[in-house]
């Protein structure tokens, strides 16, 4: 019988440790084989370009570009990349945006090792893979209102501190329409303030972290 060519893996996280912990996890299994590592996205991008690597595993965070780009621009140039969000936040729009960029899986990295190995192989066999958590979490966020693409504004402007007349100004709106925005947003997000608001949003991946 012939032997099965190893699934060839890419992995990209700007965390050095992460990178040799996931590679180590990889090295023990024969049917896989780590073929680049990646410290940031645009390197992400351009190791795909030079291995063409089976499977990528790849965090959402990282500097030049990040998780949600790469899977992007990774599927605009080949539609068949198998990619693999392997990050440590679990908010239902990061979820979400990586899922629909067309990643194949989403996993934490505190997974344990067989549901990292067991995903890889599905992914590779160019299935789906989700955890049951991750699944519910999803399922969840389809029974929560979605906020609009101007109201994400107005939110991560807050988050940074900003006061209506300061996001009136940057989003060329008045100071009427901000707090209208910041009225829906609340109500939303089931928030009683803006403080919480932003801690809800924070945790559920809706405004981008430092």
């Amino acid at each position: 019988m012939k032997k099965s060519a190893p699934i060839r893996i890419l992995i990209a996280d700007d965390h050095t440790i992460v990178r040799e912990g996931l590679g180590v996890i990889i090295s023990t299994q024969k049917d896989m084989l780590l073929v680049g590592q990646a410290a940031d996205g645009e390197e992400a991008v351009a190791l795909y370009a030079q291995h063409k690597p089976d499977v990528v595993l790849l965090d959402l965070r990282m500097p030049k570009k990040d998780g949600f780009q790469v899977v992007t621009e990774l599927i605009a140039r080949d539609p068949a990349a198998r990619i693999v969000v392997i990050t440590t936040y679990d908010g239902d729009e990061d979820i979400r945006r990586s899922l629909k960029a067309g990643a194949r899986a989403y996993l934490l990295k505190d997974s344990p090792r067989q549901e990292i190995w067991n995903t890889i192989r599905l992914v590779h066999e160019g299935k789906s893979s989700l955890s049951a958590p991750i699944a519910a979490k999803i399922a969840e966020s389809f029974s929560k209102p979605e906020l609009s693409p101007r109201e994400k504004e107005v939110l991560q402007l807050l988050a940074a501190g900003k006061s209506n007349k300061e996001i009136g100004v940057g989003l060329h709106i008045s100071e009427g329409t901000v707090k209208t925005h910041v009225k829906s947003i609340l109500v939303k997000l089931q928030a009683a303030g803006r403080t919480e608001a932003i801690a809800i949003a924070s945790r559920r991946g809706l405004i981008s972290r430092p």
